[in-house]
């Protein structure tokens, strides 16, 4: 058996790319045929916009607020997820199937792409891509078609390049790295980010300006040059229409945009609720990069570990008796238990241990890279906490690469210093590792049981409610406006109902931009996830926004998925 467990290690020693292929395959091939859900939809729309009209990715309008919309005030992300969704779907179709297998390439180029990053930090590359798959960020948003694993495959192929190119004075890689950062900026805006980071980088590695920089002049262009396509298309700067998007829709927003809030009826920021935002994107820090959690025993000593919850303890009973973060989440029921208290605290901790990890490496080292992968998780953790429309597994995602890098140097580190003896890996270092890639398997099959939930519940409005000559109407959105639509729902159009009486409405509980009526006419539930749920207000779990809860998933006691069904009734109990 040793023989065996030595050769096995010794062919991953040799073999690094296969063994993470591998492990791509293994970990998102079961999810290949997960019903499209959450904005995956808006994602297709486009694909298809794309297919018939490549020139005009946003030229349609759609029912996904209250009223019929241009999708380009919808979409807040740029088009390129939607001209490879189109290019896949062109040579292997639309289905589920089709597409998340044309998204796997994105999710393997990310892992490898992070291997090769890392080769140029540490001396655990293989370590540090295996930390970033195996987190509940990843895996969830690498089950969608949606844009952020395909950013980040560019962001990390860019940066691998960038840091070649800055090493060996390489033009060309310099190059290729501009051309991948324009990519990932229009894949989703927030790629833009690397324009400042790597030129700092840059900056710190020469301490002088050359021709560098020029490599930064490529995407800088490339987003001038769109800026000047959608200002031709849509008479507007969509740029710009995704920070104020942002401005109005962050509840806990105080930035630039405080114009824009008063105009849209906001009231003013308080610290509190900077606090709770900053919070918030602790416990979503946390839990997306659990793996930091699990492995914070033997990166630290028994008393930092100790602080971390102290820390994060003593926050969340301020916050919790101060009101913000308490008030934000009312709906919720029961309101927030000692065990989700509990959850609460231990991913907060854990989100403060990812930010100590890139605040004591920069410490320590205080070199270009240090600065690199510091800027790295700190940028993005700001941006997610007080820039971006809300918290989310999404928004956090890029820093998992830095995070990744960053556990492999702190294990090098203790390692040559011999704070991490033979003896303490013998003793388990391999349970951490054990927990959280099954805890990330859980919390994605728990996404795909929600997906799954959606589109049944369509079908079953669809059985339970069709009549010959009648509209079947519904409000909702996500896979279950996807799928309803695909049966011959209407989504109802609040502001210019055409809906008439005795017509039926659907309205699917757990999901947003509800308007329900009063009274309903009956209700029945689909089967959703039971013990583990990524999204559900009325458990506070909100993966893909924290509108709908303070936690990035849930353990505990989970509803079924709830549809109300309403016999239209003008009058007072009707709400358009």
């Amino acid at each position: 058996m040793i023989d065996f467990w030595n050769k096995a290690r010794d062919w991953a020693a040799a073999h690094p790319k296969s063994i993470l292929a591998l492990a791509v395959v293994v970990a998102l091939g079961p999810f290949l045929a997960k019903p499209f859900n959450m904005d995956d939809p808006l994602f297709i729309w486009t694909a298809r916009q794309i297919h018939a009209r490549p020139w005009d990715p946003y030229g349609f309008n759609l029912i996904w607020y209250r009223t019929l919309t241009p999708m380009w005030v919808i979409m807040k992300n740029p088009p390129l997820a939607g001209y490879y969704a189109a290019l896949a779907a062109g040579v292997l179709g639309w289905s589920e199937t089709a597409l998340h297998l044309a998204f796997l390439l994105p999710a393997l180029a990310a892992i490898l792409g992070s291997y090769k990053l890392a080769r140029h930090f540490c001396d655990q590359p293989l370590a540090a891509a295996l930390a970033v798959l195996f987190t509940p960020g990843f895996l969830v948003s690498g089950t969608s078609v949606m844009c952020d694993v395909l950013m980040l495959a560019f962001w990390v192929w860019a940066a691998a390049l960038w840091i070649e190119g800055m090493e060996q004075n390489d033009f060309r890689r310099l190059a290729g790295a501009g051309v991948l950062i324009a990519l990932a900026a229009l894949t989703k805006y927030y790629g833009m980010c690397l324009i400042p980071l790597l030129g700092l980088y840059g900056w710190m590695r020469r301490r002088r300006l050359g021709w560098w920089v020029a490599g930064l002049l490529i995407p800088l262009l490339t987003l001038a040059a769109y800026d000047w396509a959608t200002r031709s298309l849509y008479q507007h700067n969509l740029m710009s229409e995704a920070a104020i998007y942002a401005s109005r829709m962050n509840p806990y927003f105080g930035g630039l945009f405080a114009g824009q809030r008063a105009a849209a009826g906001l009231t003013a920021v308080t610290v509190g609720d900077r606090a709770a935002a900053s919070f918030n994107a602790l416990t979503f820090t946390g839990g997306c990069l659990a793996l930091a959690v699990f492995l914070a025993p033997w990166l630290w000593r028994a008393r930092v570990v100790g602080s971390f919850v102290g820390a994060a303890a003593l926050a969340a009973m301020a916050l919790f008796l101060e009101g913000p973060l308490l008030a934000h989440y009312s709906r919720m029921k029961d309101g927030l238990r000692w065990s989700m208290e509990a959850q609460i605290i231990f991913w907060a901790a854990g989100g403060l241990a990812v930010l100590a990890l890139a605040a004591a490496d920069f410490w320590r080292r205080r070199d270009a890279s240090s600065c690199l992968l510091s800027l790295w998780v700190l940028g993005t953790f700001v941006f997610t906490a007080l820039f971006n429309w809300t918290v989310n597994g999404r928004s956090v995602l890029p820093m998992a690469p830095a995070v990744g890098i960053l556990l492999a140097r702190r294990w090098q580190e203790l390692a040559g210093a011999k704070q991490i003896r033979p003896a303490m890996v013998r003793r388990g270092i391999l349970a951490p590792w054990v927990a959280g890639a099954l805890l990330a398997a859980l919390v994605t099959w728990s996404d795909y049981v929600l997906a799954v939930a959606a589109r049944q519940s369509a079908r079953e409005v669809r059985r339970r409610c069709a009549q010959s000559g009648q509209t079947l109407w519904f409000q909702g959105h996500w896979g279950f406006q996807y799928y309803l639509e695909q049966l011959g729902g209407q989504a109802l159009d609040r502001l210019n109902p055409a809906i008439r009486d005795g017509e039926i409405l659907a309205v699917p509980l757990n999901n947003s931009n509800l308007q329900p009526p009063d009274s309903p006419r009956n209700a029945f539930y689909v089967k959703g996830p039971r013990w583990l749920t990524d999204m559900n207000q009325f458990v506070g779990a909100g993966f893909y926004s924290s509108s709908f809860g303070p936690l990035p998933f849930v353990f505990g006691h989970v509803p079924p998925e709830n549809i109300l069904l309403y016999t239209w009734k003008s009058g007072p109990g009707a709400k358009p």
